[in-house]
C-alpha cells in the first residue's frame, strides 16, 4: 500500500444547535477540532416533522390552488371540463341504446 495517500483520520468534537457535543472521528480539520452544525437533525423540519410554510411568490401557489382547487371533490361540482363531457357522451350514448 502507498504511504501518504490516505487522509489523516483523526478525533474532532461537535457541537449541536442546542449546545450539546460528541467526539466522533473525521477526516475534516486537525486533531481536537470543534465543527459547529447550523443544522442538525434536532433542528430542522425534515427531520422533526415541523410545519412547513409555503411561499407565494409572484402568484404561482395561488393560480395553482384555483386551478385544482375542484379537483377530486365527490359532490361532482369539481368536475374538469373534459370529465363533464365525457360523462355527457356516455349519457347519451345509454339514452340511444
Amino acid at each position: 500500500m502507498k504511504s501518504e495517500i490516505h487522509p489523516n483520520y483523526h478525533s474532532i468534537k461537535v457541537v449541536m444547535t442546542d449546545g450539546t457535543e460528541f467526539t466522533t472521528r473525521s477526516t475534516w480539520g486537525k486533531e481536537g477540532d470543534v465543527m459547529h452544525l447550523d443544522i442538525d437533525p434536532k433542528s430542522h423540519p425534515a427531520w422533526t416533522g415541523g410545519q412547513q410554510q409555503l411561499l407565494d411568490r409572484g402568484g404561482r401557489l395561488s393560480r395553482f390552488q384555483k386551478k385544482f382547487s375542484g379537483f377530486l371533490k365527490e359532490d361532482g361540482k369539481g368536475e374538469s371540463k373534459g370529465a363533464a363531457k365525457s360523462a355527457q357522451k356516455s349519457e347519451k350514448k345509454a339514452e340511444k341504446k
